[in-house]
Parts: structure tokens; sequence; C-alpha cells
């Protein structure tokens, strides 16, 4: 298939192997990808394999389902608990745990908790049930704010008044930040998000090559993608050079989505301070309903009450999320947490690290009886 078997192409992919190894210098490098779905390519290809060893990859914050502490599951399931609602949500968040249970856990004792596949699902809902609340768990990163805003919108144009948000939209920019800004984290350079930057652009990345001197390259998903943004990477560091670069030409336009942004803006502001699983409460961090909209806005129609929650005793799930830590260096991985029993959310996401090395790595090692079991 056009645009897949030919970022796939065995040939290419040993090339660009090749021309990485050949131009790394006697030095260590230490990439940081972004995106959790560049983390699940990653394992899934055995992209790390290709790479010469002195080419460290280093997951960061960027599964959206991942990042949210646990005081907001458990936010969400008070709501639903406490109020007589149709509460919605995508597929992912619904075996997230909490610190007590999961919304599908929830939805077994009788709750009515339903999977959608958009916010415009869950508006459909509350138009074919006029007597009933419904609240949809909107979540993620820039990437789905947009829909979530373009439907709040659309309630509003159909004067639906049984429909409201649970927001906990985050952005990109201000996590990014607070990992350079850390004394922990010593990285040379980054594997820009993809999908984020369809909305965004290029422009929020700016202050990585500029404040903090360290490139960027926004890649696509496939091999030859990741292979080809660290070989810019790779050129980058050694030319001493900073700068923001799109690897993801098909798909990324310097200026984003502008009609996305306009949503967005129209519908949220800044949320002045977010709890961030791994990285604390960080400022300007996430979204909120803008008092235009207000009437769409489950927290402030149901009165949520702000729940913090500790992670589970013995799972590292925010040090791996930040990159502090490997998936494999959780003594829960494979033994109390998989993705059929999930102890924390990055076993859970489609996105998150502890599923990809789970799937693509630990399985395989357990089969040939080289890995822990």
């Amino acid at each position: 298939m056009r645009f897949i078997d030919e970022y796939r192409n065995p040939e290419l992919i040993l090339k660009l192997s090749r021309q990485i190894k050949q131009e790394v210098a006697d030095r260590s490098y230490r990439l940081m990808e972004i995106c959790g779905g560049h983390t699940h390519s990653i394992y899934r290809f055995g992209i790390h394999e290709l790479l010469p060893q002195n080419i460290e990859l280093i997951h960061g914050p960027g599964c959206p389902v991942c990042v949210l502490p646990l005081g907001k599951v458990d936010e969400a399931l008070e709501l639903v608990q406490s109020n007589d609602v149709i509460f919605t949500a995508f597929g992912d968040v619904m075996r997230v745990p909490g610190s007590k249970q999961s919304p599908f856990e929830v939805k077994a004792k009788g709750a009515d908790i339903r999977m959608v596949y958009s916010p415009t699902d869950a508006l459909k809902i509350a138009l074919e049930h006029p007597d009933k609340d419904v609240v949809f768990f909107a979540i993620g990163f820039e990437t789905t704010a947009p829909s979530t805003a373009l439907t709040i919108k659309q309630a509003h144009d159909l004067g639906v008044s049984n429909f409201s948000v649970f927001c906990n939209h985050v952005t990109v920019g201000p996590p990014l930040r607070s990992i350079l800004e850390s004394e922990f984290f010593d990285l040379d350079g980054f594997v820009g998000p993809g999908h984020v930057s369809t909305v965004i652009g290029l422009d929020p990345y700016r202050f990585v090559a500029e404040e903090f001197s360290r490139p960027i390259v926004v890649s696509g998903f496939e091999p030859t993608d990741i292979l080809e943004s660290i070989l810019w990477l790779v050129r980058l560091i050694n030319a001493g050079a900073a700068s923001v670069e799109n690897q993801y030409v098909r798909a990324v336009k310097s200026e984003g989505n502008l009609a996305a942004l306009a949503a967005m803006d129209e519908v949220f502001e800044e949320r002045p301070s977010f709890e961030w699983r791994g990285l604390g409460y960080i400022d300007s961090s996430a979204l909120r309903i803008k008092d235009t909209y207000i009437r769409y806005d489950a927290e402030v129609r149901y009165k949520v009450k702000q729940i913090c929650s500790p992670d589970p005793e013995g799972a590292i799930c925010g040090e791996v999320l930040v990159g502090k830590k490997k998936p494999e260096d959780c003594p829960l991985l494979g033994v109390t947490c998989s993705p059929e029993y999930p102890v924390g959310a990055l076993m859970v996401s489609s996105e998150g690290a502890c599923s990809a090395y789970y799937t693509y790595v630990h399985r395989r090692s357990t089969r040939s009886g080289s890995g822990v079991s």
C-alpha cells in the first residue's frame, strides 16, 4: 500500500541503519521520542536493534492516556457514581485503572458507561436520549482537542442541554519544557511527535532549539521515517546545530492546521496548572472550556472535586512515562501487570511504553526462554 510499503522497504531501512552507523561520532547520543506512537514503532519494527550502541532512545510523555494521573480517573468515576449520567469515553480509557477500579469495572457493576470513537458519538447519544445527561471524558493532546472543540460548538448550535465534557486535554510544549529544565535529564535531541504536529505545526517547538540549544525533528511513524529522523538528529548534533526540522512533510505543514487551531482557540483556554503523571503540576499545560461555552463544562456542572491518588505500590509508571526508567525496569511487568490485567495506564494504552515493550520484546523473550517470566 502506498505510504506504508514504501516506508517499510528492507533495503531502505538497512541503508539508513548503515548511514547512521557511519556518521555517529565517538560520543553518546541520548534521543527522546516524545510520541507513544513512535515508541510502539520502535519496538514493533526493532528499530532500536538497528542502531549503534552509543545511541540511546528514551521514551517521553507522549501517550495521551498515560499522562493522566490516577486522580483524574478517580474524578471521572466519582462523577459517574454520584450522578445519573451516561458516561462516554474512548476505548483505551475504559481499561485504565483508577486507585480502586477502572471504568470497565464500574460499568460491570451497573453504571451506564459507554465506549465511543469520537466526541460526536457522545453528542449523538445525547440527542437520542434527551431525558438523560451525557458526559464525554475528553483526553489527549492537541491532536484530539479540535474534535472536542467542534463537538462543543455543534452542541451549542443545536441547543443541546443534556451534553457536557469532562475536559482533560493537554498540550505538548509545557511538559517538554519541564523536561528540559529538569536537572535529571541530559538529552541531546528529540524525535518530535507526528500526529500532534499536523495540528500545531512547528512553531511550538522553536523554544527547544532557541532556548535550550537542542535539535528536534518531527517524524512520521514508519521505520524509514524514524531512522531518517535519527540520522538527521545525528548530523545536527555532530554539527553543533540546534533547529526544528520536519521529516514528516507528507502530513505536517509548518503552520499546522489553521482551522483546527481556530476551533481550539474559540472553545478552550489555558488552565493555570494541571497535574501530569511523573511530572507533577505544570503551569499552562492543559486546556479548559471558556466561559462562552461553560454550560458544556462537566467540571462546573457536576462540581467535580480534585482527587490526588498515588500510583500503585511497586509500579514505576511515572518514571517510565518521562524516561527516567525503562519498562523492563519495572518489577511488576509481566508478573502482576500485563495488557489483560494492567496495573498502570502504560500497560493499557495503544501508545503506552509498557504495552509496547510487553508486546514486542517481553513476550518474545519469554517464549524463547531468555526473558523473565
